[in-house]
C-alpha cells in the first residue's frame, strides 16, 4: 500500500507542478483563454495541444500493457451513449469553469500557492460534491 500511496503522491505533485508551470492555477489566464470574443489569451492552447498530442501518441501504447504498473486492471468508462446526465454534468462543469476560472485539479494546485480564489472555490466545490451525493442517494 505504501508503494501505491507514494506513487499517487508523486503523480499528484507532478500534475500540480505541471498545472502551475502552464499557468492553469491562475484563473485570470483561464478566463482570458475562454474569452474568445474579448481579451482572448491564446497561451493555454499550448497546454491543450500538449495534452491532446500526448494522449494521441501514448494512449493506445499504454493500453497495450496487460495492466497498469500499480493496479490489477485499467478502469475505463464503459458508457456507449450520451445521456442527459452526461450533458448536464458537462454543462455544469463548463459553466462553473467559465465563472470561476478553475476546475478541480488547478484549484487544488492553487492551494499550494495560497491562491485566494482557490480558498473560496474548494469549499464551494466540496459543497457541490456533497449535494450531488445527497441528491443521488434517493
Amino acid at each position: 500500500m505504501k508503494k501505491f500511496s507514494l506513487a499517487a503522491l508523486m503523480s499528484g505533485a507532478l500534475f500540480g507542478v505541471g498545472l502551475a508551470m502552464a499557468g492553469m492555477t491562475d484563473p485570470r489566464r483561464v478566463l482570458g483563454f475562454l474569452d474568445v470574443f474579448g481579451d482572448f489569451d491564446p497561451t493555454l492552447m499550448f497546454v491543450f495541444g500538449g495534452a491532446v498530442a500526448t494522449t494521441t501518441l501514448l494512449f493506445r501504447f499504454v493500453l497495450r500493457r496487460g495492466s497498469p504498473v500499480l493496479a490489477q486492471s485499467f478502469h475505463l468508462s464503459n458508457l456507449k451513449h450520451i445521456d442527459r446526465r452526461l450533458i448536464g454534468g458537462a454543462a455544469l462543469f463548463g459553466i462553473g469553469w467559465g465563472i470561476a476560472g478553475y476546475c478541480p485539479g488547478p484549484a487544488l494546485a492553487g492551494l499550494g500557492i495560497a491562491s485566494v480564489e482557490a480558498l473560496w472555490f474548494i469549499p464551494a466545490m466540496l459543497a457541490g460534491i456533497l449535494l450531488h451525493r445527497l441528491i443521488n442517494r434517493a
